[in-house]
This record gives structure tokens, C-alpha cells and sequence, in this order.
């Protein structure tokens, strides 16, 4: 990602004549007072799981630029602004976030940001798919929050990932606003120091706020293992935005697909247009909005999909190694308690993994903290027997039985904490102090585990993370059950705008013409 880094920041100076030697004057310039803040979370209204203050690992102050890379003490972005960084919290998806995380969290941005203005700009880094216990829209209430302490001349530069949701609270604070462009987000930091470059560009040239900002709603709620820009039609639209962006007179253009697991009226996908050339804004908004519609009978799932069965007799079948099989249903890279043990339970019931000697298979994950210490008392190379897992979520299958050898026992990784390798059979249960995503194959060999000579590999994931992905020989995902079931159909959506698709596939074509979103401070 270096280069992305270096061809942007290159970019910001070759538009701002004598900006990089400013940079060396900085001791004699009048340098842009920027803040940094945000908070950033997938939360599934559908699984029983809450999050806690604790899993967004705050940072404060200095330790809040340790993420972006382009911000780095030697970075030329750094040197463009004094930097006041109040708080930057990022979790794993989860739960809905408890009202008491929510606002403690709030509270101490709020106290920051008061202490350290007057600000010219704020970078505002958020998720966009946040769900707070008896609060709709908590990213328009935060950003709505901050407005007030820091005032509605300082200049907002929203960065978000495409699975976020733009209510039109959040588009009016907002002066400026972007997203991911690709899924996998291989392109999230980039997205980042876009929002970035697009906020000092904007008070530096003197332009201030674009005076037009372009909304457009789309009745569309697809999970983002149907919308991944891998394959078609999202690989298409979605090559559309930056040429898009590029216009002159259009500052960004982005594309949300939306969060497809929690129940609010702001579930939907949206289209917005930020510039100050109203018709070429109209007409890139309208026309990315159009787009959309258009194939949105089109998107489809990322690999092959059937039941657990399906794809596990396909992987036994398969000559090819390691043949990955994603556990879709609790995902916690999605918002699933991580804890659901209804696959796990299916795959210890196969007579074909029950003799040491049969199919490896490697099952990433499932936390349970007491076998965890179980594991710890026996050993590596010691016997552990207890149940796993269906702590937190048991509607579908309670916690199973593990019996079996202990392989290694790891700690200090930030979010499991303690994983252990217990083998039962010839299956290598990953289990961990805290719910973790395996997505990297680092997350595997750490464990002494050899995933390439796998013959099937289980991960508690959606579309394969792009590591996983350069691995695999072959790719199923299982339609299991859980709180981010990929069978939206079967979940109990009651507050989501109708008519919907694809819960109203006959729906008529809706409206799809650009509202254009106050600036803020000009609606109260």
C-alpha cells in the first residue's frame, strides 16, 4: 500500500503550489488546526451478543496516529496541519454497543475536542454500521454531538467503509464524505488518507465546504458477500466512482452498499456526489444511483454456496488442498457473536474426522475461556476434556464437548488474548480467550498450524480476506446459521424501509433523483 500512500500525498502537493515548502517553514506558517476523532463498529441487531467499552481499544492523543500510516512524524500529510487528536476507537463487529460504552465514549471525544480547539478541520474516521441499545443512528448523534462543541465553520471530512450507513443526519454535518471503493477493503487506508487530503485541500485553497452535496436513497439491502467488487456486476459499478470523483468540479463520489444486519430505517444503500458544480454533481449522483438499480438482480454470491453438508462433501471429495470452507452465519468480522457452535457440532459428528489419522481440518474458531484454562493447566501435549462455545449465543446448538489433546498454547494476541490447538480426531480446534477472526495465515502458523498442508481449512468468515484467498485451492461458502445469516429472508427485520429489495423483488422503480443535503450549520 506504500505506493497508494506516496502517489497521493504526491498528488496533494503538485495541486498546492509551494505547499511542500510551507512544510519546511512550518516554525513561520500558519499551519490549519485539524482534530481527529471517531469510533468504528459493525453491530448486528440479530445476534444476542452486546459490546463493551473495552472492545474499541481507544487511543488517545498521540497514540490515536498509530493507524494511519500517512500520518506517520515524517509523513508530508503530517507536516500540512497541527494535529489535535482527541479519540479513535475501533472494535471487532459485534453486538449492539451498550448505552453506557456509547456514551462514555462520547463523552470523552467531547471533553477532548473542547479542551484543544478552536479547529479548522476535523478528520472524522467511523465504521457507519454502529447499533447502540435504544438509540437509532449513532453516527448522525455523534456527529450532531461534536457539531456542537467544535461549531459549524470548522470543516467535517468523513471517511467510512462502504457497509456503513449515510443517514441524511450524518450527510448534513458532514462537509465532506467518503468511502471504501473496494470489497475486501483493500483499499481502506487509502480511503482514509483521501478524506484526509480532500479536507486540506479544502482549507488550504480557501474553497471551504462544496457546495453541493447529492443524497440519494437506495432501496437496496444486500449482504456484502453478494456485493464484493472481486466479480460483477459490483466490480463494474464500483470502477465507476473514481472517474467519477475525478471531474472537475466534483470533489468525491461514493457508493455505501449498507449494513445488512441491523434493524433501523437507515439500513439501505445510498449514493452521494460532494462538489461545487451542481449539474456535473446531479449527474454523477443520478447516474451511479441509476447503475445500482439497474443490476441489482445481478449481484450474486462471491463463491459457491450450499449447507454445511454440501460443502463438506464437496471438500472430502476435493484433490484440492487446502479447500477452504467459510462458516458464514457467525462471522465476527461481520457482527456475529463468534460463538455459535452449531458447525462445530456437525463437523465432530462426521465418522470421517473421528480417527486421528483422517481428513485434517483445521476449525478457526470458537472462545470459550474456560476450556481456554483447562487447556492451560494440561499443557501442550496434555489431555483436555469441558464444553466450548454457545456462551453468548445458543439458539442454535449448545456448547460442545471437546475431548482431546492440547497442540499449543499461545498468548498475547490483541483480540483472542489466549488461543490454544486442542485435536480431537483429526480436527485442530482453534480456541480462544476472546472471539478473533482468522484471516491471515500468520493467525494459523503462530499456532504451530500448517494450513497449506490442510486438507479442509474452517473459518468463521464471509468472502475470503485477500491472504486466505491467495491461499485457498478451493472455496465453498456454508449458508449456516447465526446473526449475520447470509438467508436475510430469515431474520426478523421489522423496522427497515419497505418496499425493499430483494425482500420486495417486485417493487416499483423508485426515486431516484438527487436530494441535495444542507450544508451544515444552515438547518437546525
Amino acid at each position: 500500500m506504500k505506493h497508494i500512500f506516496l502517489g497521493l500525498s504526491a498528488w496533494f502537493f503538485s495541486i498546492i503550489p509551494g505547499l511542500a515548502q510551507q512544510a519546511t517553514n512550518a516554525g513561520t506558517t500558519n499551519l490549519p488546526r485539524i482534530g481527529i476523532a471517531g469510533l468504528g463498529i459493525e453491530s448486528s441487531t440479530f445476534s444476542p451478543a452486546v459490546t463493551q467499552e473495552e472492545a474499541f481499544h481507544a487511543r488517545y492523543g498521540a497514540a490515536v496516529f498509530a493507524p494511519y500510516p500517512f500520518l506517520s512524524a515524517t509523513s508530508p500529510l503530517r507536516q500540512q496541519a497541527t494535529w489535535l487528536p482527541a479519540l479513535v476507537g475501533k472494535s471487532l463487529p459485534g453486538g449492539a454497543v451498550t448505552r453506557e460504552a456509547y456514551e462514555s465514549l462520547v463523552t470523552k471525544t467531547l471533553d477532548s475536542l473542547r479542551k484543544n480547539g478552536p479547529y479548522d478541520g476535523l478528520f472524522f474516521d467511523i465504521h457507519g454500521a454502529m447499533s447502540v441499545v435504544g438509540l437509532d443512528d449513532p453516527e448522525g448523534d455523534f456527529i450532531t454531538r461534536i457539531r456542537k462543541v467544535i461549531g459549524d465553520k470548522t470543516l467535517i471530512s468523513t471517511s467510512m467503509d462502504l457497509h456503513g450507513n449515510v443517514s441524511w443526519r450524518l450527510a448534513q454535518q458532514s462537509d465532506l464524505i467518503t468511502c471504501y471503493r473496494m470489497a475486501p477493503h483493500e483499499d481502506a487506508l487509502q480511503s482514509k488518507e483521501r478524506a484526509v487530503v480532500n479536507l486540506l485541500t479544502r482549507i488550504r485553497t480557501g474553497k471551504g465546504k462544496p457546495a453541493y452535496k447529492a443524497w440519494i436513497p437506495i432501496p437496496i439491502l444486500l449482504p456484502g458477500e453478494q456485493t464484493s467488487t472481486r466479480i460483477e456486476p459490483g466490480k463494474s459499478l464500483y470502477q465507476q466512482v473514481e472517474p467519477m470523483a475525478a471531474q472537475p468540479g466534483i470533489v468525491d463520489a461514493a457508493i455505501w452498499i449498507g449494513y445488512a444486519w441491523a434493524d433501523e430505517p437507515r439500513n439501505h444503500a445510498v449514493v452521494m456526489v460532494t462538489g461545487d458544480d451542481k449539474q456535473k454533481v446531479t449527474q454523477a449522483a443520478e447516474k451511479l444511483a441509476l447503475d445500482f438499480w439497474n443490476v441489482r438482480t445481478q449481484f450474486d454470491f462471491v463463491a459457491p454456496t450450499g449447507t454445511l453438508e454440501k460443502c463438506l462433501t464437496n471438500a472430502l471429495a476435493s484433490k484440492k488442498q487446502p479447500f477452504f470452507i467459510s462458516d458464514t452465519g457467525d462471522n465476527p468480522t461481520a457482527g456475529g457473536a463468534g460463538d455459535v457452535t452449531w458447525t462445530l457440532t456437525q463437523l465432530l459428528a462426521r465418522p470421517e474426522f473421528r480417527r486421528a489419522d483422517g481428513p485434517s481440518l483445521i476449525y478457526a474458531s470458537i472462545p470459550d475461556p474456560d476450556l481456554v484454562k483447562k487447556a492451560i493447566a494440561a499443557g501442550v501435549g496434555g489431555h483436555v476434556e469441558g464444553t466450548a462455545g454457545a456462551r453468548v449465543d445458543a439458539r442454535f446448538a449448545p456448547p460442545v464437548p471437546l475431548n482431546g489433546t492440547v497442540e499449543s498454547i499461545v498468548k498475547g494476541d490483541k483480540d483472542a488474548e489466549v488461543e490454544v490447538v486442542v485435536k480431537v480426531g483429526s480436527i485442530h480446534v482453534i480456541v480462544t480467550q476472546k472471539r478473533k477472526p482468522y484471516h491471515k495465515e500468520n493467525d494459523f502458523t503462530r499456532l504451530g498450524l500448517k494450513p497449506r498442508q490442510s486438507a479442509i481449512v474452517v473459518v468463521k468468515i464471509g468472502y475470503l480476506e485477500p491472504e486466505l484467498y491467495a491461499m485457498q485451492a478451493d472455496w465453498i461458502m456454508a449458508l449456516t446459521p447465526g446473526g449475520v445469516n447470509q438467508d436475510l429472508a430469515r431474520l426478523p427485520y421489522k423496522r427497515i424501509q419497505r418496499p425493499m429489495f430483494p425482500f420486495d423483488k417486485d417493487m416499483k422503480k423508485p426515486d431516484l433523483s438527487a436530494k441535495f443535503v444542507p450544508l451544515s450549520g444552515s438547518v437546525r
